[in-house]
């Protein structure tokens, strides 16, 4: 049986887009097909529709990763489809746990940066959208820290 597993950040432009397809391409790499169900989805509903932000997929592009999809909203089907929905920051979780109708909804919201390996200050993944382009490299770099993470402890289980 497989595990679905979805992303969440505000938008569903940059980081969560990123998330998705830094996880899938794991998965890949490690021949786990059909283990994982993965997708992405925004908190808001600003971008519905979109494709990713061309500079998310650029950064992505230069570590063999492809972005594709296009930007959706986070439903409350989402609490029964995923097995874990991962917010990209604190702010995110809270709309994910104001959402969750109950305590197994509930359980299901965690943080990516749960899953990062580098010790940090923060337990969010910061919003590279108003940055430049050090800022989306440097998002790349935690997404994929804790994708790695995610999908070891997640086959440890």
């Amino acid at each position: 049986m497989s595990k679905g597993i979805l992303f969440v950040c505000l938008g569903n432009i940059c980081r969560s887009p990123l998330a998705e397809g830094v996880f899938q391409h794991l998965v890949e790499q490690r021949g786990l097909h059909g283990r994982y169900i993965v997708s992405s989805a925004g908190t808001r509903n600003w971008n519905v529709g979109d494709p990713p932000d061309p500079r998310m997929v650029a950064t992505a592009r230069r570590h063999g990763i492809k972005l594709m999809g296009r930007a959706q909203q986070v439903t409350m089907r989402d609490f029964n489809s995923f097995d874990l929905l991962l917010a990209m920051d604190r702010a995110n979780r809270g709309d994910l746990r104001r959402m969750a109708l109950n305590e197994p909804s509930l359980v299901r919201v965690r943080l990516l940066r749960d899953f990062d390996p580098l010790p940090s200050s923060s337990a969010d993944i910061p919003d590279p959208y108003f940055g430049d382009a050090a800022g989306f490299e440097s998002v790349y770099q935690i997404v994929e820290r804790a994708c790695v993470g995610l999908l070891s402890a997640l086959e440890d289980e």
